[in-house]
Parts: structure tokens; C-alpha cells; sequence
């Protein structure tokens, strides 16, 4: 398929290359039928790891949904294995604070047959039916928690290069002996300021050879996945850098990776769509498309910072008061030590917070940031 449009419309720009082996249908990485996430997986997320980081988020939220009355939702973005979802609700029901209803949108057919199997397999039927399935974001507007995790990273990225001066962007074509490779081409001029605009704010020029990536089509995903949340808040966790970080002159060659039965490589042309392809996230990019989209930026932490806000350490105590064994408990700690130790996911990972339509925000003020643009 990559060949054949390729052929028909000349060296394809990276971020259709991505974008085609991440969703074609019936063929990109998140819409055929393997397995993506935990051990069988190519990658663990951390809801896989276990059911903290699940109570965890609920607990951060439950203020939210109360505070949005009775016809609050849960939406989440890209349910995944359902892992987190199953826990959420779990979580929501011990507490009787189910919402109206738990949305989640998932583009992938295969996927969301297996989160409904899960779900029904595991949870109450009542339960159950309060979950919904969206192919779009919803385009009426509600009240409620919009959350998404590791979904920013799988957004679909422009390559751009810096050659004597000038701006080139990554394409992907086909050599003579029908393999596909990477090439440079002068960049459009929507890349190309949007590189210069970058130096401008850095205050240097990026470096002769210097690659990376940008995003520019994340204002407008934001204001798609959340324009209508009149009221209530976002949650966005992924990994990745403010932006003086992400485009620091040692990273010369970008943030890509492509994921592949748990080994982490940077050969996105390799088994197209069995593989996973990302890119860290700038987090003061979306910090600014939350802003522009109308909401308010509450915090931006790292992921241990607002698991250890949101209750963890009461729900790891409940958690190792009830585990059956001395293998449950351990597996318990190495958990939490996944989720919060700098060199795993602690400091990788950044959850940004950000709230439109309350006021007084009701949320543990342990996660309201003073001044989150500070580190951005």
C-alpha cells in the first residue's frame, strides 16, 4: 500500500508515513488484530503494570465528576488493552461515584472488541452498561473528565532537517530496488516557519544537520477532542519535555522511536505496521493548544509528583493490606517503583492538568500548580 501511493504520488511526507503505518484500516499498527500492550505486547503502559495508577487518576478526578453534577461523563482517549478502564470503573462503583456514562473512543474496531470483552468479563452488567463506545469525539457538549494516556506520542509527526541554513522535511520513498527510504526535501513553507519560529524562541539557530520533529496539528486535535467539555477537566499523561528541553542541541537527531516486542529501536521504515512509532512529546506546545482551546492550565508534573498528590501511597497501603501472598506484595512494590523511580517512569513521564467551567476548582489543591509555566 506505503509502495503503491508512493508511486502514484511521489516521496510521501513522514507525517502521512506515520500516520498510514499507526491507522490505515486493517493495517496500521493500532487497527489490526495483534497484541500491542503488556508482556505479550510490544510495550507496557502503565495501567498494564496494575490497578494504582487506575485509582489513582480516579481519585484525582472523583472532585471533578461530583462537581459536574449528574450528567458528568469519563471520557477516555484510546482504551487500549481496557486495563485502565476495567480499574476506573471498579474504582467508581466501590466509591458510588459512577458517571453518567464512561466514553471511550477507540478507532480501532479490534481493540474495542477486546475492551468489551474485558469489560463484561470483569464487571458488573450495570456497570458495564454505563460504557460507550465513540468512533469521534463527542460533538455535543458535555461535563465531565476527558483522560488520555500515552495517546499525544502516537500523533502523527513532521520530520524536519537543517542543511547549510535551510529547512528540509523527511520524506519517505521507494529506491530502485523497491525499498523504502528516507530522503530530505526543501521544506513547505508552513514547515519551514514553523522551524524558524522555534529558533526565534530558542534564541539560536538549530545546528547544520540538527533533525527533530513538530506537531503542528495539535491545536486543532486539541480543539476536535475537546472543544464541547464546557465544563470539567483534561488530563493528558505521556513522556516527554517542555520545550527548551525536547529541541536541546545534543538531541540531534529527534525524539522517533519505533517499538517492537519490548525492544526500543529507531528504524521507522522496519516491518511497517507491526511496529509502534512515537515521538516525546513538546509539553509546552500543548500547553499552549489547551490555552488557545479555551481551557486553564492547572499543573504540569512529573508523574510521580501527581501519583503521590493523588493518593498513592493510601492505595498502595490498602493494596499490600489485601494481597493474598508474599508475591502479590512484591509485585506490588516493583509496581509502584515502575510508576515513581526517576530512571522508570517517574520522571519520564509528565501529566498536564488542565480545567475550563469551575470555579472554584475543585480538585486537591496538592495538584493545583502555582506556577506550572515555570517549568515550561
Amino acid at each position: 500500500m506505503l509502495r503503491d501511493e508512493i508511486a502514484a504520488h511521489g516521496p510521501m511526507p513522514f507525517e502521512r508515513y506515520m500516520e498510514r503505518c499507526l491507522y490505515a484500516p486493517g493495517l496500521g499498527y493500532y487497527s489490526a488484530g495483534t497484541t500491542k500492550f503488556g508482556a505479550a505486547g510490544d510495550f507496557t503502559t502503565a495501567p498494564e503494570l496494575g490497578e494504582l495508577f487506575a485509582r489513582c487518576v480516579v481519585q484525582a478526578m472523583a472532585p471533578v465528576l461530583a462537581a459536574s453534577g449528574d450528567a458528568a461523563d469519563f471520557l477516555e482517549l484510546g482504551g487500549g488493552s481496557g486495563a485502565f478502564a476495567e480499574v476506573a470503573l471498579r474504582a467508581m462503583d466501590e466509591a458510588d461515584a459512577l458517571p453518567r456514562h464512561y466514553l471511550i473512543l477507540e478507532p480501532s474496531a479490534d481493540l474495542r472488541e477486546r475492551q468489551r470483552e474485558r469489560l463484561s468479563a470483569a464487571l458488573p452488567a450495570d456497570v458495564v452498561a454505563r460504557v460507550q463506545w465513540l468512533d469521534r469525539p463527542p460533538s455535543a457538549a458535555w461535563r465531565g473528565v476527558l483522560f488520555a494516556n500515552e495517546v499525544v506520542d502516537a500523533l502523527p509527526v513532521v520530520r524536519f532537517a537543517i542543511r547549510d541554513g535551510a529547512v528540509f522535511e523527511e520524506v519517505v520513498a521507494v529506491d530502485a530496488d523497491g525499498r523504502l527510504v528516507r530522503e530530505d526535501r526543501p521544506a513547505n513553507g508552513g514547515t519551514e516557519q514553523a522551524v524558524r519560529a522555534l529558533e526565534h524562541e530558542l534564541g539560536a539557530p538549530f545546528a547544520d544537520g540538527y533533525r527533530s520533529e513538530l506537531l503542528p496539528q495539535l491545536a486543532a486535535w486539541i480543539a476536535a477532542i475537546a472543544g464541547p467539555l464546557e465544563a470539567g477537566a483534561m488530563l493528558l499523561v505521556d513522556y516527554g519535555f517542555a520545550r527548551r528541553e525536547y529541541y536541546l542541541p545534543g538531541r540531534r537527531d529527534g525524539t522517533l522511536m519505533a517499538h517492537y516486542r519490548h525492544r526500543a529501536h529507531a528504524d521507522p521504515l522496519y516491518l511497517p505496521g507491526l511496529n509502534d512509532l512515537t515521538a516525546s512529546v513538546d509539553f509546552t506546545a500543548l500547553a499552549e493548544a489547551g490555552e488557545r482551546a479555551g481551557f486553564t492550565l492547572v499543573n504540569y508534573l512529573p508523574q510521580s509528583a501527581f501519583l503521590m498528590a493523588s493518593g498513592l501511597p493510601l492505595a498502595f497501603e490498602a493494596a499490600f493490606a489485601a494481597a493474598p501472598d508474599e508475591a502479590a506484595r512484591y509485585r506490588l512494590a516493583q509496581q509502584v517503583k515502575r510508576l515513581t523511580l526517576p530512571e522508570q517512569m517517574g520522571e519520564r513521564f509528565q501529566a498536564m492538568l488542565f480545567a475550563r467551567g469551575l470555579d472554584p476548582l475543585p480538585i486537591d489543591e496538592d495538584l493545583v500548580g502555582e506556577r506550572p509555566a515555570a517549568r515550561l
